[in-house]
């Protein structure tokens, strides 16, 4: 039997936008991973998910995109919700981790944004009444940050992501955008750990998420441009020995190793050939 290694993050969800009031942090692109998926002699077609558009003046953030290796899909954060869209229904954003809640326009019930079971978590939500901030996008690792502070004038921060270190290296992936503050707050709000995109506060727009790193976007608001989402990776591991039963002859994305690891990383979509190790490796055993 042949084993991999692999860490599939989707794109993360673009922050809600920029019109009169304060936009929520998109969602970060849904983390899947595992230590011994068994592969067999074949082409895998990977796909590597781009982050979702920021929201505009009267526009949700968009969701990101799926990233897949076989059989293994994780889902593209949920875009954060945009101040004109609040007024009617404030309902954050379903993705691998939620998109939050915005603004909510004087006192529209919010709901957070759903994540998805095993790959991230909800948004924040909101101070109850009339909360005039933006709520964070939820993570990998937690939950969003809500809105803070007298009437809600505090953006919540981004849910922080997962650490892995299968690329050799122990990185952060999947943070959540921040909501944006309102300008009576105090502060920016941050992204989550794991390429989580800034709130905008006070004449600086919110950020974009980190590319191949699959954080959600930072709110826009009071016109103020929000971030898009980053988008996701694919990586794949296996012992360089042959022991895991997959040989240094397979192909696809950028082969680096790490230890007694080899690794493809895929940034952009791309196959994944996988070559299975000479027999006679376990006749020596």
């Amino acid at each position: 039997m042949a084993v991999v290694q692999y860490l599939v993050v989707a794109g993360g969800g673009g922050g809600g936008g920029t019109s009169a009031g304060n936009g929520g942090g998109g969602g970060a692109g849904g983390l899947k991973t595992a230590t011994d998926f068994t592969v067999t002699a074949q082409a895998y077609t990977i796909t590597v998910g781009a982050g979702g558009a920021a929201g505009g003046v009267s526009t949700n953030g968009s969701d990101g995109l799926n990233s897949v290796f076989s059989t293994i899909t994780s889902v593209g954060g949920g875009g954060g919700v945009n101040y004109a869209n609040a007024l009617a229904a404030n309902t954050g954003r379903t993705g691998g981790s939620g998109g939050a809640p915005s603004q909510d326009g004087g006192g529209a019930a919010a709901v957070a944004g759903s994540g998805t079971a095993g790959q991230g978590n909800n948004s924040g939500t909101l101070v109850p009444g009339s909360s005039i901030a933006g709520a964070g996008g939820g993570g990998a690792g937690a939950v969003g940050g809500s809105t803070s502070g007298t009437s809600g004038k505090e953006g919540g921060v981004g849910g922080v992501g997962l650490a892995n270190s299968i690329s050799g290296s122990s990185i952060y992936y999947s943070g959540g955008g921040a909501g944006s503050t309102h300008s009576t707050g105090t502060s920016i709000k941050a992204g989550g750990n794991g390429g989580g995109g800034n709130g905008q506060y006070a004449g600086t727009a919110g950020t974009a998420g980190t590319a191949n790193r699959g954080g959600g976007g930072g709110g826009g608001g009071e016109s103020y441009a929000a971030g898009a989402g980053g988008s996701g990776i694919v990586i794949i591991s296996y012992a360089t020995d042959g022991s895991d039963g997959v040989s240094t002859a397979s192909t696809g994305g950028t082969i680096t190793t790490s230890g007694d690891q080899t690794i493809h990383t895929f940034t952009s979509s791309g196959t994944f050939t996988a070559v299975l190790a000479s027999s006679n490796f376990f006749l020596m055993f």
